[in-house]
């Protein structure tokens, strides 16, 4: 394994930036949670299950994804056509680090007084 990158506070806060803007957007964190497990997903897969996004956002958000290197696109080419999505094994490795945000998140609201609770 490679040796890891030496940050001072300001480069580690730069290349968090970075790393959250490849995640930014409404629906790329929806898409990814979609796709977490080796799940293998059609276009009207993903669109069914993401309510509210329409045909032209959800083509962008998996294209960006996918020009990230996040998620891979697999075109068959059949009648009628098949495209699936799927995560590359990258995109796969944010699942822990997603997880980690997620009990962070729990943590916050087991701590906040219950006074404070109702001001979320």
């Amino acid at each position: 394994m490679p040796n890891r990158k030496a940050y001072t506070p300001t480069t580690a806060a730069i290349d968090v930036e970075a790393a959250f803007k490849l995640l930014e957007g409404r629906w790329k964190l929806v898409i990814l949670f979609h796709l977490f497990g080796g799940q293998v997903r059609r276009f009207s897969d993903l669109e069914r299950l993401i309510p509210g996004i329409t045909q032209k956002m959800l083509a962008q958000q998996l294209r960006r994804l996918e020009e990230d290197g996040i998620v891979t696109r697999t075109v068959y080419h059949q009648v009628p056509p098949k495209v699936d999505y799927r995560l590359t094994d990258w995109g796969q490795a944010l699942c822990p680090a997603l997880d980690a945000i997620l009990k962070w998140a729990e943590r916050r609201e087991e701590s906040v007084p219950r006074c404070m609770s109702r001001f979320k």
